[in-house]
């Protein structure tokens, strides 16, 4: 009986043996992938937002870490840390351009060619990664020619590392070439194109990618969880600050909020919010390496709104200040590739500080200047009632109290009739008649 029970142990150890080999490794165990939403302009918090996942995969030992991208560029500073990033790993890194109609232009050219494996959808492009001067400032042909050189050969270090058509690589920097996705694939500059994210797991499950380390992996990315790591609120809202029509908000709420303070002190609010806004618009700024001269024509266009109510220009200082506020919103981020303000924001911004000068501020100043409605200054063109004949010296009663007064005709006035007030002369009105 005992030796049945033993043979029979033996032949179920050895049943489930054999279905454990014949279970394909996918099965076997539960892959992970994790995926990072990068989308907007490439700003310092965006490489800490995806260093931060790419360490999260790592130490979840995820079978890989996707990177959805949708940018139109951004800053060298954060697209070199970026590209090093992604290099470095130790999980296998998928930069895939998408949605449809999505791009990756300037640095989201140099991260995407820098992953292990690099995926568009459809109707998605790449490329244009010519350097721009940061800070508005002009540079010599010379030196930009040599920061081109210096972008190039990069690029094309990228693409060697990753095998990856290194001439055409170079072309998107020196010509400011792009490519559809269609062209892309067909160049070498991408290995595969994927409808969605379902379709791209499947397509790259089974590749080998080779990280840094030297260790080879084999993606097993079919049926695997997708975990997407969110951004944190902090990060979301320095994002947010980052965008560049935030940016030109926040500059201008600034300079109409600091000048009106100036010009009507006491008011306080628009001193407090003026406040807030410029530091939140200097840090803006500054990650967007904004040209300052187009801030400095921002400043100065809310001057000359100013202005227009201390001087008689007949609308000069505000035809002045409307072109200095388009011209300095259209040049202030030249600098960053892929960042600008909506034309529809400008526009709407030059209409809407042009009638908050006209009708806002032009009362307040109005308001300082008018004259005061209490006082002997207050009781110029009032009436007043004759109590003892004016031939021409008498009393009248004005507001309340009695005062002598001196008629400018030469008509006496009888007690009882109404007077205009002309003047006051110390303790003393020069009134004349009431007109019929």
């Amino acid at each position: 009986m005992f030796k049945r029970l033993r043979l029979g142990l033996c032949l179920v150890l050895a049943v489930c043996g054999i279905a454990s080999l014949a279970m394909p490794a996918s099965a076997a165990e539960d892959e992970l992938v994790v995926v990072i939403e990068v989308e907007g302009t490439i700003v310092p918090v965006l490489h800490q937002y995806i260093e931060r996942g790419i360490e999260r995969a790592e130490q979840a030992g995820a079978t890989a870490v996707i990177i959805r991208l949708n940018t139109p560029g951004g800053l060298l500073d954060s697209t070199e840390k970026i590209v090093a990033s992604i290099m470095n790993a130790d999980v296998p890194v998928v930069t895939y351009v998408s949605p449809h109609g999505a791009w990756a232009a300037s640095a989201g050219t140099f991260i995407t060619l820098a992953s292990h494996i690099a995926a568009m959808a459809p109707a998605t492009t790449i490329g244009a990664a010519h350097p721009v001067a940061g800070g508005g400032q002009e540079v010599p042909e010379d030196q930009m020619r040599k920061i081109t050189e210096f972008s190039a050969r990069w690029m094309g270090t990228i693409a060697e590392e990753r095998g990856r058509n290194v001439e055409e690589a170079m072309l998107a920097v020196t010509e400011s070439k792009s490519f559809t996705d269609g062209e892309a694939l067909a160049a070498n500059l991408i290995d595969l194109r994927a409808d969605n994210l379902e379709s791209l797991l499947e397509a790259i499950d089974g590749r080998e990618v080779t990280l840094a380390s030297g260790r080879t992996v084999v993606l097993g990315t079919s049926g695997a969880t997708v975990q997407t790591v969110d951004m944190t609120g902090f990060e979301r809202f320095l994002h947010t600050l980052s965008d560049p029509n935030i940016a030109y908000i926040l500059l201008t709420l600034a300079t109409i909020g600091l000048i009106t303070e100036i010009t009507s002190p006491g008011l306080i609010f628009p001193g407090v919010v003026g406040g807030i806004s410029l530091i939140l618009a200097f840090y803006s700024l500054g990650v967007l390496d904004a040209n300052w001269g187009g801030v400095a024509l921002i400043v100065l266009a809310v001057g000359l709104f100013i202005a227009e109510y201390f001087t008689t220009s007949f609308g000069g200082f505000t035809a002045g200040g409307i072109a200095a506020l388009v011209f300095g919103s259209i040049i202030l981020f030249s600098s960053t590739p892929g960042v600008s303000v909506s034309p529809g924001l400008i526009i709407g911004v030059a209409a809407g500080a042009t009638a908050f000068s006209v009708f806002v501020l032009g009362a307040i100043i109005r308001g300082q200047r008018r004259q005061k409605s209490t006082g002997r200054e207050g009781m110029l063109g009032k009436m007043a009632i004759v109590r003892s004949p004016l031939e021409p010296r008498g009393t009248v009663l004005a507001e309340g109290e009695l005062w002598t007064a001196v008629v400018e005709e030469e008509q006496p006035v009888p007690p009882g009739e109404e007077v205009v007030i002309v003047s006051v002369d110390h303790m003393q009105l020069r009134v004349r008649r009431k007109p019929a």
